[in-house]
């Protein structure tokens, strides 16, 4: 994370999918139950379409966090992660409030302590505070750390709202007892264009914990279209949960350390880095592997790479100085 504020394009390249990994690798329980304040986004909406919540600003912990992923399946979800010691955060959280409340059911706030949320610093990988992140789709991606003046926040906002809607999250939300349409807000705005079928069966797939069931919507579509990147970016994302379901991070470490050479192994635990958001450890770690081995232990190491690549975006300087070590080994 930096505090330079990001493109849509970088936004892709900085998905962290440890909160997603955690909820693959635990048994399948019953839906949370609403929180702190924090909406039940699987009930039924408003008979216009929009969604009920409590506040377009919550306060959110490590128990209520799964209903903020569900929400973010609607609306982006802007995440603060703040302490109450930190001087930082007394300037910046304002700003975001009041930007919040400014885009009118566009997106939502969700307030995270810091001193009392441990697992959500460490999904977040919230080195120092303020942190500031945002879910779409159920994919977390990092924004910034530290304060930045309102001019650079908004211009952040509007990112993240331009890379909601190339994801299809272009919902609104409207505050329990409001109007139905929010002030400020224009009237007979068109509702957003729903998603393709196969990628809304994915994505309900994914929230029901089917990953082979979304995995053949995905290559459905891309049959169907393969020019289709969000598909394919769909396909690489819920692979990488699928692989990674049902073991723990110290199994895999475990194994991947218990043999250097084990390519199964380390293809592992590279799946690990990269949901943790450690890009450049897992390119180095299979391009290391790369020119020491052969066949078809080579071909399983170039595919999972372009796999990531796809995930990440090509635009990412990381995946384009690792695309270019690649053709490097291989040829």
């Amino acid at each position: 994370m930096t505090n330079v504020p990001p493109t849509p394009s970088s936004l892709r390249g900085a998905v962290d999918l440890s909160s997603l990994v955690d909820r693959a690798q635990r048994p399948q329980t019953a839906p949370a139950t609403t929180g702190a304040g924090t909406p039940a986004p699987t009930g039924a909406g408003q008979p216009d379409g929009v969604l009920s919540v409590p506040s377009l600003v919550m306060d959110v912990t490590d128990q209520s966090f799964q209903d903020v992923v569900q929400l973010s399946t609607v609306v982006p979800v802007i995440v603060d992660i703040w302490a109450e010691w930190c001087g930082p955060c007394k300037q910046l959280s304002p700003v975001l409030e009041r930007l919040t409340e400014e885009y009118a059911g566009r997106l939502v706030l969700a307030k995270v302590d810091a001193d009392t949320n441990p697992q959500l610093v460490q999904a977040f990988q919230a080195q120092s505070i303020p942190t500031v992140a945002a879910v779409i789709g159920g994919r977390p991606l990092g924004l910034f750390v530290g304060a930045l003046p309102e001019a650079e926040v908004r211009d952040v906002f509007e990112q993240v709202l331009q890379a909601a809607e190339q994801n299809g999250v272009a919902g609104r939300v409207q505050v329990d007892g409001a109007a139905d349409v929010p002030e400020g807000a224009e009237q007979g705005e068109p509702e957003p264009e729903p998603l393709p079928p196969h990628h809304q069966a994915a994505y309900d797939a994914i929230e029901r914990g089917d990953y082979a069931a979304a995995i053949a919507e995905y290559r459905t579509a891309i049959l169907q279209d393969p020019h289709d990147q969000m598909a394919v970016a769909g396909l690489a994302q819920v692979s990488l949960l699928d692989r990674l379901s049902g073991r723990t991070a110290d199994e895999i470490r475990a194994a991947a350390g218990a043999d250097q050479r084990d390519v199964a192994a380390q293809l592992a635990v590279a799946d690990l880095d990269i949901s943790g958001g450690h890009v450049e450890d897992a390119f180095g770690r299979l391009l290391d592997l790369v020119p020491t081995v052969f066949g078809e232990d080579r071909e399983a190491l170039r595919v999972r790479l372009v796999e990531y690549f796809e995930l990440i975006g090509s635009e990412d300087p990381r995946v384009v100085a690792a695309r270019r070590r690649l053709a490097n080994a291989l040829y």
